[in-house]
């Protein structure tokens, strides 16, 4: 759940904002009450493994060229004037 901060506290504060940032809390920024915006720590890619990605598509259907060439170019212009 994410905790009302006023817009002077990541000023004064901005060390212990950003550790609680570090830690997954997120704020909402309020000027005079109103929320006016919110801090959201980063998402962090994770790495996944050859060996896990290889895994999770093992069963997925195979994919026939010819037919996704010819959906992509069914709905896709390739010619050189401007789209609409």
């Amino acid at each position: 759940m994410a905790r009302d901060i006023t817009q002077r506290q990541p000023r004064n504060d901005s060390g212990k904002i950003m550790r609680a940032l570090d830690q997954g809390e997120t704020f909402v920024v309020t000027r005079n009450g109103v929320p006016v915006g919110e801090l959201l720590p980063l998402r962090r890619h994770r790495f996944v493994s050859a060996e896990a990605a290889i895994a999770m598509f093992r069963d997925a259907p195979s994919v026939e060229l010819a037919q996704l060439r010819a959906d992509l170019d069914s709905v896709a212009s390739q010619g050189p004037g401007p789209s609409a």
